[in-house]
């Protein structure tokens, strides 16, 4: 009986060849591109939140 649920590396190798398809070979680099940067902001947002909220924390309520 096959396994219907496919390894790590084969999800990996499905993936890359469904956007391959999808996006071209053109566009892809710039797709990945624009994704790392969107990542960077938002990871870099949801640090300063964090900052925030910490500085809050540490000013005493009057």
């Amino acid at each position: 009986m096959t396994s219907l649920i496919l390894t790590s590396s084969q999800t990996i190798i499905v993936l890359l060849l469904l956007a391959l398809v999808l996006f071209g070979a053109k566009r892809l680099p710039d797709s990945a591109r624009s994704l790392g940067r969107s990542m960077r902001i938002f990871k870099s947002e949801m640090k300063a939140l964090e900052g925030d909220d910490k500085k809050e924390e540490e000013e005493p309520k009057a």
